[in-house]
């Protein structure tokens, strides 16, 4: 792997890890600072961080992307048109949604629990601190996509099938979600976005399909009229049955 790609993976792990250092700081701060109580400097040291941790994490990684070089052979071949690569971003979305129909029919059939923890705690932590939506929806997906395609998958794909470098990469995706019973869930997206990455050779395709997925899970659990919400819910079991049928 690239130097360049190394260290951008060791600043997404590191920008992890600061939980253990940041939190217990900021937390202090609230308490002798600004005369918190500890529920209250709890919630913000928990937000304040996590805004603070990944606002420098892709700030760092984007400086090192800055000379943009070409360091695997996705992105050496010539890209698909602005137009098509758009095209492809909002089919990568309805791609997304619809392998994770699959891959929670698959789990239901196995025997796992449908629903995320992952998303109900960031779910909580944004009703608690809005500003979390940030991470969840924008910073998050950007800086997965850099790390997991662009470099994990693409330096995989230097060496190996398309297949072969999707499914380690989606896998390893899918265990820094910490939910390994949701193993198949994760993989599933993961695969979808290396493909959109492969076939418009442009990162930011991948980038806008996380996004605007992430995104629309949060306003349809946040945002959205309850009444609407249950029928979109309704609409989402009864595709997943058929997905089950199918299957």
């Amino acid at each position: 792997m690239n130097r360049r790609y190394i260290f951008i993976v060791m600043t997404y792990i590191a920008m992890q890890l600061s939980v253990f250092i940041g939190m217990p700081l900021f937390y202090a701060i609230g308490i002798k600072g600004f005369n918190l109580s500890p529920k209250e400097a709890e919630i913000q040291a928990t937000g304040y961080w996590l805004v603070f941790s990944f606002f420098v994490g892709l700030a760092i990684v984007l400086f090192l992307l800055w000379k943009n070089e070409k360091h695997n052979k996705i992105e050496r071949a010539a890209p698909l048109s602005f137009g098509l690569s758009l095209a492809w971003a909002v089919a990568g979305i309805f791609m997304a949604f619809f392998a994770q129909v699959i891959a929670v029919a698959i789990e239901q059939v196995i025997g796992v629990t449908p629903g995320s923890e992952n998303t109900q705690e960031i779910l909580k932590l944004i009703d608690l601190f809005p500003a979390i939506v940030l991470i969840s929806s924008i910073i998050g997906p950007i800086l997965e996509e850099i790390v997991f395609r662009k470099v994990i998958f693409g330096t995989l794909y230097n060496r190996l099938p398309f297949g072969m470098a999707a499914v380690i990469s989606s896998v390893i995706f899918a265990f820094a979600h910490m939910e390994p019973i949701h193993l198949i869930l994760y993989t599933a997206m993961g695969f979808v976005f290396a493909f959109l990455y492969v076939q418009t050779k442009r990162i930011i395709v991948p980038i806008i399909a996380h996004v605007m997925m992430n995104t629309l899970v949060v306003v349809a659990q946040r945002f959205v009229p309850e009444d609407l919400e249950k029928n979109i819910q309704s609409f989402i079991h009864s595709v997943q049955w058929m997905g089950g049928f199918f299957l």
